[in-house]
């Protein structure tokens, strides 16, 4: 239990380990892997996962500033080439794998989140008309039920088989706008501030372009094909 409390990041990883390997050998026939190496895999996805958070915060603020500090832009940006370098070697289907690791991925972000709650970061900015000035906008929470609010939207739909290859996208895209307002009341290093707006604003609208534009192709191919396929139902009546 001292372990726990002084180390809850780590506890939290080690759930999110469990589910991620949990949530992969529910569908190990639609990836097509033994239990071993969704095992394996459920690892490096904690681990590597973790190195781009932070090799993204390093980059932010590289040097002394740096501090250890992490930032979720890093697996929500880089975690994609991860899985479609995995499902390339491995030759599974690209849409498959993002849809399915996109779960896993969010519910370890959440977990990340919560560790903000124990090591009070991130926290939210005093709200002004509050008399006590002891009350914060409520950042971290919000963003704890935002994912609530996607896992299970993410979940029924993998189950219903519904919106093939579309989830992670649609995640890029959706928690890019989600980000861009939630950090007007965060709290920010006046380094990283440029009056309103500071990086994050910027990593939003990144993530919400390609999220969008990446959607939106996917969107568009699938009207295309279902415009082929009723044409040629009509010619061959």
């Amino acid at each position: 239990m001292e372990f726990i409390t002084s180390h809850p990041l780590y506890f939290l990883l080690g759930i999110a380990g469990v589910f991620t390997f949990f949530w992969l050998f529910a569908f190990r026939r639609r990836l097509r892997a033994k239990w071993y190496a969704l095992l394996i895999i459920s690892v490096l996805h904690i681990f590597v996962g973790v190195l781009f958070v932070k090799l993204f915060a390093f980059l932010e603020s590289p040097g002394e500033g740096y501090k250890g500090a992490m930032s979720l832009f890093g697996a929500v940006f880089f975690m994609p080439l991860t899985y479609f370098a995995g499902a390339k070697i491995f030759k599974r289907d690209i849409r498959e794998v993002f849809d399915l690791f996109a779960v896993p991925l969010l519910f370890t972000l959440a977990c990340a989140r919560v560790n903000c709650l124990f090591s009070g970061c991130c926290k939210g900015q005093i709200i002004p008309f509050i008399t006590s000035h002891t009350v914060r906008w409520p950042t971290r929470e919000t963003e704890l039920v935002f994912y609530a609010i996607l896992l299970t939207v993410f979940i029924v739909t993998i189950i219903k088989k519904k919106n093939f290859g579309q989830l992670y996208p649609l995640y890029m895209t959706t928690y890019g706008v989600f980000r861009f307002i939630i950090e007007f009341f965060r709290v920010t290093e006046t380094s990283r501030t440029a009056g309103l707006f500071h990086l994050a604003h910027l990593w939003a609208v990144v993530s919400f372009c390609i999220g969008a534009g990446i959607l939106f192709e996917l969107i568009y191919i699938k009207n295309s094909k279902r415009k082929k396929k009723n044409k040629r139902k009509k010619n061959h009546v």
